[in-house]
């Protein structure tokens, strides 16, 4: 018996009181601060589980979640598990010494990986599956926005808090689960979704991957766990994902822009900082729509919703009403203030093709007098094996800030093999303006002291990162009230 096919019947043993799964089931999560363990603590929560967590510092969905009854301790150590814990999950961030860890192993306790929790919980519903390097987590909120418009009342766990979703899950009454799907340490293999999409396969996470050939296999792998009358979704505009139509026993249909493909977006129009554009299915023009999400690679994610949602039965009118009205998840482009006119923004883009594409939706987005960027870069394994790539990457900025890497999940020899600066020397061998400068509160103030009206400052990565852009909020109202 896999691990999990175990925990699922665990599960099963639990479920069906009241219609509700999971009641009385104690589950204790270490790690419990990421966006995605935050979103399964949650949606467990609904399902009537007892959630006990520990992470390193508090949050506001951290708040969120001990607002709901959640147990939260900021004390990683082996008392830290509640006695009647039945079940320890814990984020792919902990390393196996962890104390938690090994208390768990020593009460003999049941313990999972996140992505083993989600694959059982998945069991459960008609899983729809989100993959790719880029725009899982977009694609995720989005698909769940319009399944929610149209009254199916899905189950959702995203990667990101959404505002219109209220969180980064949700609990409904239907049968459908939409999940992002990560590829990180093969995740995903996991998972056995209903329905699945692949929106582009490129180089990245390879402190766990040997090369872009292991990345296109574990990708082909995740593919073949749509079961042959499930719907496998592939960008048609990404080479390596569409190599695997033909490969696999499910329905495929591909989507692309401009391109030959089942659901295509032309006449693409840009005005207002987004895009209108027609949508057709096999040669037949659906209608033309324009979307509230800013730049050309949402067009692409909106196609790929589309095709998920068609499949689940969502009317076109229906789409084409919902779609539009979805405004994007946290920490997506996302205005923070204008304080005197300088508008700062915070976007998650930590991987170089997500950087050239946020600075390029952010200059049609907003026609900045300057466009200022703060690049907090993501693990020193991702900075030094995609050093080039990243140096490249920053050619729409005016001027580029680095501070120190954000140190997760590398080693003290990762550490030692690349700095902040060699990125800084990159770009500027490149002829960028580029600064590294260590501190988030000396980069404030060097921002504080040359921004001026018109300027957009956009803070990027996966790290702290959005503190700077806060911080610098606050700094410039002290003294230029908007």
């Amino acid at each position: 018996m896999s691990a999990v096919t175990a925990v699922a019947d665990l599960f099963h043993a639990a479920t069906r009181v009241q219609g509700q799964e999971f009641r009385d089931v104690a589950v204790h999560m270490i790690g419990i601060g990421g966006s995605g363990m935050c979103g399964l603590a949650a949606m467990l929560m609904r399902r009537g589980a007892r959630v006990s967590g520990t992470d390193q510092r508090p949050s506001i969905l951290l708040a969120r979640l001990n607002a709901d009854g959640a147990r939260i301790s900021f004390t990683q150590e082996a008392g830290s598990i509640p006695p009647e814990a039945q079940i320890v999950v814990a984020s792919a961030a902990v390393p196996d010494h962890h104390p938690e860890l090994a208390e768990a192993r020593r009460r003999g306790l049941t313990i999972y990986k996140y992505a083993q929790l989600l694959g059982a919980l998945m069991e459960h519903y008609h899983g729809i599956a989100v993959s790719g390097t880029h725009g899982k987590s977009t694609t995720t909120a989005w698909l769940s926005f319009v399944l929610r418009e149209a009254g199916l009342s899905p189950n959702f766990i995203i990667g990101a808090d959404v505002e219109q979703l209220g969180g980064g899950s949700g609990a409904g009454d239907g049968p459908l689960f939409v999940a992002e799907a990560c590829e990180y340490d093969r995740s995903f293999l996991n998972l056995h979704p209903k329905r699945a999409v692949i929106l582009n396969v490129e180089e990245d996470h390879l402190d766990c991957y040997t090369d872009i050939q292991a990345i296109e296999e574990a990708f082909f792998e995740f593919a073949r766990r749509v079961p042959h009358d499930g719907l496998l979704v592939l960008n048609a505009a990404d080479p390596r994902s569409r190599s695997i139509a033909g490969r696999v026993s499910a329905r495929v249909e591909t989507f692309g822009v401009g391109c030959e493909a089942d659901w295509r977006a032309d006449e693409l129009g840009l005005a207002g900082g987004s895009y209108a554009f027609d949508v057709s299915y096999r040669g037949t023009k659906l209608g033309r729509l324009r979307i509230g999400l800013s730049g050309r690679h949402n067009v692409a994610n909106a196609l790929a919703v589309i095709a998920l949602a068609n499949d689940c039965g969502v009317d076109w009118p229906t789409i084409q009403r919902a779609l539009p009205e979805f405004r994007g998840a946290r920490r997506r482009l996302e205005l923070r203030g204008e304080p005197g006119g300088v508008r700062v923004v915070d976007d998650y883009a930590h991987h170089p093709t997500e950087i050239q594409a946020t600075l390029v939706a952010a200059r049609e987005r907003y026609k900045p007098g300057r466009l200022w960027v703060v690049f907090q870069p993501h693990q020193h394994s991702r900075t030094r094996f995609l050093l080039d790539d990243f140096s490249r990457s920053f050619a729409a900025a005016d001027f580029a800030l680095v501070p120190d890497i954000y140190f997760v999940r590398d080693s003290e020899r990762d550490r030692e093999e690349v700095r902040a600066q060699d990125l800084v020397e990159r770009i500027v061998a490149r002829g960028g303006d580029a600064l590294y400068i260590a501190e988030f509160a000396d980069i404030v103030e060097h921002l504080a002291a040359r921004v001026t009206e018109g300027d957009v400052v956009l803070t990027m990565g996966a790290g702290s990162i959005w503190k700077v852009a806060d911080d610098l909020i606050r700094r410039l109202g002290e003294h230029r009230p908007a």
